[in-house]
């Protein structure tokens, strides 16, 4: 798979070890920033990233910032983007399996390095579960289309 990453100035150490273990996991990671600890806006690399994501330039994102927040916060504002913040394993796995997550966004300041590379892992191999999880995605893709979820109902 090919990954965007990105972080802001506080997600920099974190970056290059996702990107280490993405790496070792044999994905092609493209980097999009920051490139140091200098202080940087996290909207206009979460932008670059899930654009490329967006536009299918890769096949999905990994961000981090000091909390992940704003990140995910402002990667879902991106059409098609589906970010999910994430703490742990289980939420990593969850939101691929259940939701098809495409951004996944990350803690720098709660993420310790054994957790970080079994995140990752977890997030990068598990599929989409698809089933009765595809009505509630296309119902995610609605709100973005400023549509009413309801109205697709439950089947």
């Amino acid at each position: 798979m090919k990954i965007a990453i990105g972080s802001d100035h506080r997600g920099y150490d974190i970056k290059q070890q996702i990107m280490a273990v993405a790496t070792e996991l044999g994905h092609e990671c493209i980097d999009f920033g920051t490139s140091d600890n200098n202080p940087v806006d996290y909207p206009d690399l979460a932008y670059s990233a899930a654009m490329a994501v967006s536009k299918k330039e890769v096949d999905r994102a990994i961000l981090a910032c000091a909390t992940g927040i704003g990140m995910s916060m402002a990667a879902n504002k991106v059409k098609g983007i589906r970010a999910a913040l994430c703490h742990d394993e289980l939420s990593a796995q969850i939101s691929r399996d259940h939701n098809d997550a495409n951004v996944l966004c990350l803690s720098a300041d709660q993420v310790g390095a054994v957790l970080l590379r079994k995140m990752v892992q977890v997030w990068l191999e598990t599929e989409f579960g698809g089933g009765r999880h595809e009505r509630r995605v296309r119902k995610i893709t609605a709100i973005e289309e400023n549509k009413d979820p309801r109205e697709l109902g439950n089947g």
